[in-house]
């Protein structure tokens, strides 16, 4: 009895020390991605734009966000190009993200889907969703921008006089979750075969997006 007491008593004192070193390890990565992100961004020219703050700082304070927020948040970027008003190419960035996340939506629910329906041997009514599909993606698009929260932009300009701009957004699963459903509800009511299988659509929706 005594020598079980002694080998928990153990245990317990090394779970700290191996959560410790994980987490040195973790962040020893989270520096290399960075360093390596601002390696990247500093060879092709690309600088910050809007802030006064340096490009360091920014890219930073973006990973710490996403570290905090954990496996509830990602990051989402926009990119516009051969753009002469740098406010028009800021709104093609934004634009250009909600592309982005509404195509990730819709390819993970169709993957989910189509997959559920293999399984169940009604392969055949995949060509009726795609409407559906297509629905889905144009609400969610329209849904998700008031749930990307923007962190950072870089600009660069190109040898005709143009400009290149990429901005990072960081979204938060449990509010794009929301938003996602929203979208749902609205395309279901355009598809009388996805209305059958509402329920269904529901549960793959709200397992979040494959990452």
């Amino acid at each position: 009895m005594k020598k079980i007491i002694i080998l928990l008593m153990a245990i317990c004192l090394m779970i700290p020390a191996v959560s410790a070193a994980g987490n040195k390890q973790l962040e020893k990565a989270h520096k290399k991605e960075m360093k390596n992100k601002m390696k990247e961004f500093k060879k092709e020219g690309w600088k910050l734009f809007g802030s006064t703050r340096t490009l360091e700082v920014a890219l930073l304070t973006h990973y710490d966000k996403l570290n905090n927020l954990g496996d509830d948040g990602y990051e989402v970027a926009g990119v516009a190009t051969n753009f002469k008003s740098k406010n028009v190419g800021k709104q093609m960035a934004s634009n250009s993200a909600c592309v982005t996340y509404a195509q990730m939506a819709g390819s993970t629910l169709k993957g989910r889907v189509v997959s559920d329906m293999s399984a169940n041997g009604s392969a055949g009514a995949e060509e009726e969703f795609e409407h559906f599909y297509a629905a889905y993606e144009r609400l969610v698009e329209k849904e998700i921008k008031n749930e990307m929260s923007e962190s950072f932009s870089v600009i660069k300009d190109n040898p005709d006089g143009t400009h290149e701009l990429q901005t990072f957004y960081i979204v938060s699963e449990s509010a794009a979750s929301k938003a996602r459903q929203r979208a749902l509800e609205n395309a279901i009511k355009e598809s009388a075969l996805a209305q059958s299988h509402a329920s269904k659509i529901s549960e793959f929706v709200n397992q979040g997006l494959d990452r």
